[in-house]
């Protein structure tokens, strides 16, 4: 039986100019807000922070220096 990736969230690795699919999955999660973001509308991320944000606004606010 073939597993689908439909609902399933990836598991991504981030690097400076993309990312690598360790798990396969249709979506990841936004780090902030928890918001589903596909993996064909992922734009921002952190590599530091290995973590994904669902828009520059979120990734600019939460990579600010406090």
């Amino acid at each position: 039986m073939l597993m689908s990736n439909t609902d399933r969230p990836a598991r991504l690795h981030f690097m400076a100019n993309g990312f690598r699919v360790l798990a396969p999955g249709d979506h990841v999660l936004c780090a902030v807000s928890k918001a589903r973001i596909p993996l064909d509308d992922l734009r921002y991320w952190s590599v530091a922070q290995q973590a994904a944000y669902a828009s520059a606004a979120i990734a600019s606010e939460a990579m600010a220096p406090r």
